[in-house]
Order: C-alpha cells, then structure tokens, then sequence
C-alpha cells in the first residue's frame, strides 16, 4: 500500500481542531500538520439549544478554510466529526446541512460514547506507555466542553465507566449566569462537582485501588508538553508537582498566569475549572501519578481509519472493552453471569452457521452478543414487566464504543426476546428482527435456565438449522418450549430450527 493522506477534523464545544496525516504500513499513521482555531460554538448550545448565526457563519469559514488546506495537502480521505456543542443544538440536522452546501465538507455527529471510544483509542495509539499504565489501577478522565467522562480499568480491563455533565465550558456558563469572579471559581466548581463525584464513588470505585490517572483535556495537556507544569518524564506529573501547580494557579492573577504559562488570557478560566476538576478527582480516587499524552479526539479518528484500513496492527482488543462495559451493566442489575455466557455461546454458534441466510457482519454480532449479555437486565426492576424494562435500562445507560442506534438495536433486541414483535419497528427493522429471532431460538435452548447442554453444534442443511446438544439430561422442557420460539425464527429466515439430542454414555 502506497502512502496515503488523511485528515481529521474535530469540531469541538470551544475549538476547530484538523491533523493531517500520512499512511502507510511500514510507519503508520504520522502526522505532519495540525491546525486549530478557538471558535466557542457550546456557549450557544448550552445556553439557548442553538447555534448563533454569526458563529455559524465563522464556522463554515474556517471549514472552507480547512477544505483548501485539504486540497494543498492532496488529502486522499478524511472524516469530519462534530460532539455535543452540535450534538445538543435543537436544529443539528439543518446546521449539518448548511455546512456541507456551504463547505463540501460531510460531518457526522459522534454520540458521547462514539466520542470517548475514540478518545480512549486516542490514547491508546500511545501504544507501549498505554500497555504499561495499566498494569496497575488506572482512571481516564476525558474532560469535554460538555461533559467528563470517567472510566476504570482494572488489570486491563474496563471495569467501568459514566459520563458526568460537567464539561468545562458547559461549568464556565454556569459561572457566566452567576457572575461571580475568578477568584470564587475554585470553590464554586467544587460545589458544583462534589455530588455528582461522591455518587460516581459510592457506585463504582468502592474497593477499587486506582494508582494512575490518564487525563485528555485540551488545556492542562498543552502546558505538560511545554513543561510548565512539573514533568518527571515525558508526560508524566506526580500528584505532589499538580498541586504546587494548582496553588501556584489559584494564587496569581488572570494576567500574571496567562504571562507565565505563554497562554491566552481568555483561556485562564477553563483552565482553571480544567484545574479544579482534575484535583477533585485525584483526591477522590487517592491517585498517586498523572499522565498527560498530549492526544486529541484527531487521534482517535486517525487511529480507528488506520484500524479499519489494516494500516497498523493494533494489538488492544477494544471489541472486549464494549463486552466489558455490558458485562458490567448485567452486573449492577443481578443479571447471572452463568446464564449469560451459556445464552451469548449458544447466539454465537448460531449466527456463525447462519452466514449466508442472515447477511449480517461483525459489528452486528457483536450486537448480538451484548443483547445476550444483558437479556434480562430487566427483571432488577420487575418480573413481570420484564421487556420493557429491560429496554428502558439499555437506553438509559451508556455503553461505551455504540452510537446510539446501534444501542438502541440491542434494547429492541432484548425488548422483542420477551414481547411480540412490533412490525412498525422503524429502527432498522430486519436487522432487530434477525438477532431478535437468533435470541430467541438460543433463549428457547436453556429455558430452564440450567445450563444442562455440554456442547452445542449448529449446521445448515436442507432448509432446516439442526441444532445438535450435547447432554444426558432430560430436555422435554426445552423441546417442548422451543416450537414457540422457533416460530419467529423460521418465520425470518424460511429455516426450520430442529433440535437433535446427542447423549455420552
């Protein structure tokens, strides 16, 4: 493969961010430029829903802008997204709509999960530091304008994570409301914050040892590249080196700070709220060492095109990560973990042998597969009304890595697995149909929620999905219950699922 150009373009809460990057499998993705221009499009937003016509007109500007950049480069591909300051506006299809006329430009707005996953794969992209840090207890803290997001990982492994509306800019209009000084900042953000943190504790550090925290924002990151904040090594900052730099913060004036650090004025105040989130946090989680990698969301659009295009090897599972976060879900509603993974192999088999009837890919077993993992997340709440429920806590909770489509193809999933179909379903309606059936047919497999099948094999043949288990049990339950399930199955497909029994002597 030759060497490709390709460009990122972020369009932020408070900056216009573009990287170009040269591809090519021998040294990946490098970048050789990177453009920014401070254009606070969140205090609309957050403010009023929308986007002021001037903003909006300065916006596609800069856009057009980038575009002739784009075409000085000879970009090749690029992908433009924009995050919550367009995400949250009211009117976000006609904004999208007047860029691309006005600009050419396509852009595609990234749910907040869409968004953290691809600032996580930011940091990955950091690839052996990465391995390294989380060797130990490790929080990302990934400070938007809208929001934060806080995610756990213990030994490798995302344990949890939650988005907290308190984004610095979305903080800053608060201030802005109360017209309060600079000076009170510090302790009004603590108010503001400490609630939403204290229950982000109760509910998921608990025991949890967290040693390290890995922090992408886009005010104290620049100033550990320029070592104006105490460095160890290359992006590292002990805890004890952020606090004299806070102090050293909160103690001189706006002026004074701005001339010290080599930053604009106006950049002081999110700075400063940037400042007091991140101390908060360290107190909370008791972290003893910051890393700072100096990434942006860019990195992460870079990065997933190189992932996508068999440019790197990429040597993180983040498919497991997404699993992960579902498993944790089941968890914190008693969902069982035996009865899960029994249910996600035998949907598994299924679909694989299914290939060719189903036409379905990768992305949407994976689908599949959180659908079985959180089948009855519902019966926390109520036996009885178990599939509305059920999809009532997929679509109120965040599952890191899906767009919220693809999330709420899952809850529609797990809703029809224990309610009739509804035939208006307008989201993706076959897609939610076929995994809906493949569900069903392996939930009609372990009714008895007993586990007793010691293998399940699956093959195709004439027009009939022969399901062959493995197990000396008596399965008259399952036999018997299994015509109603494979009704909608057969109905799908045009296959008949029939169970075979396969008994060891």
């Amino acid at each position: 493969m030759a060497v490709r150009t390709f460009a990122a373009i972020d369009v932020g809460s408070y900056e216009l961010s573009m990287k170009i990057f040269e591809a090519s499998p021998k040294n990946g993705m490098r970048e050789v430029d990177h453009i920014r221009y401070r254009l606070d499009l969140g205090t609309d937003t957050y403010a009023t829903g929308k986007i002021g016509y001037e903003k909006m007109e300065e916006l596609c500007r800069v856009l057009r802008e980038f575009s002739e950049i784009m075409k000085a480069y000879k970009v090749e591909d690029y992908k433009a997204y924009a995050t919550s300051a367009i995400r949250e506006t009211s009117n976000s299809r006609i904004v999208l709509d007047q860029i691309r006329l006005k600009t050419g430009i396509e852009i595609a707005i990234l749910s907040n999960s869409e968004q953290r996953f691809l600032d996580y794969k930011s940091v990955a992209s950091k690839r052996e530091e990465f391995k390294h840090i989380l060797e130990n207890g490790t929080a990302i803290v990934d400070i938007g304008g809208g929001s934060i997001q806080l995610s756990l990982f213990v030994k490798d492994t995302l344990a949890a994570t939650q988005n907290l509306r308190l984004g610095v800019l979305r903080l800053q209009e608060r201030m802005n409301h109360l017209d309060v000084k600079p000076a009170q900042y510090e302790e009004l953000v603590d108010e503001f914050i400490s609630a939403q943190l204290a229950v982000f504790k109760k509910l998921y550090l608990k025991d949890r040892e967290i040693q390290n925290i890995i922090i992408v924002d886009d005010y104290l990151s620049p100033l550990v590249k320029k070592h104006r904040i105490g460095v160890t090594k290359e992006g590292y900052v002990t805890v004890d080196a952020y606090e004299k730099f806070t102090e050293m913060l909160h103690k001189k004036a706006s002026f004074d700070v701005a001339k010290d650090l080599d930053i604009p004025e106006e950049n002081i105040p999110l700075l400063y709220i940037s400042s007091v989130l991140v101390r908060r946090i360290i107190h909370l989680m008791d972290a003893k060492l910051l890393w700072l990698p100096g990434v942006t969301l860019c990195d992460g659009i870079a990065y997933e095109y190189a992932e996508k295009n068999k440019i790197m090897v990429i040597d993180h599972d983040f498919e497991q990560d997404i699993v992960a976060c579902a498993q944790n879900i089941s968890k914190r509603y008693m969902g069982s973990r035996k009865r899960s993974e029994t249910l996600e192999k035998i949907t598994l088999t299924i679909f694989d042998s299914m290939k060719k009837v189903h036409g379905l890919g990768k992305r949407e077993r994976l689908l599949l597969r959180i659908a079985a993992i959180l089948h009855d997340c519902g019966k926390f709440i109520s036996m009885m009304n178990l599939a509305e429920c059920s999809y009532n806590i997929i679509m109120s909770t965040e599952i890191i890595g899906l767009s919220h489509m693809e999330r709420e193809i899952v809850a529609n999933v797990v809703k029809y697995n224990h309610a009739d179909f509804d035939y208006s379903e307008s989201i993706d309606y076959l897609t939610i149909a076929k995994l809906t059936a493949i569900l069903r047919v392996a939930n009609g497999l372990d009714r008895s929620h007993k586990q007793k099948f010691q293998d399940v094999k699956t093959v195709l043949k004439d027009g009939n999905l022969i399901i062959t288990v493995d197990t000396n049990e008596d399965i008259t339950l399952e036999k018997g219950m299994f015509k109603e399930k494979a009704a909608f199955f057969e109905e799908v497909f045009s296959v008949c699922p029939v169970i075979k029994q396969k008994k060891t002597f």
